[in-house]
């Protein structure tokens, strides 16, 4: 869960909304929520966790050719 938002008297309802939702989204909970709505088949979750790990480790490549 995210933490509390703390909202100052001065700030705006649609301010307070937005500092919430960001919070909410880095936390990854929405994404589990849409992840968790349907069921996924174990070809495709092995798929995904696949693509995923590839997707990481070539950011940690990319990163690693920027450095030197």
């Amino acid at each position: 869960m995210p933490e509390n938002v703390e909202v100052k008297v001065k700030d705006d309802l649609e301010k307070a909304l937005r500092k919430f939702r960001r919070k909410y989204e880095a936390a990854g909970i929405l994404r589990d929520i849409k992840q968790n709505m349907a069921w996924e088949k174990p070809s495709e979750r092995r798929r995904r966790k696949k693509r995923q790990s590839i997707r990481r480790l070539r950011k940690q490549l990319a990163r690693s050719e920027e450095e030197s």
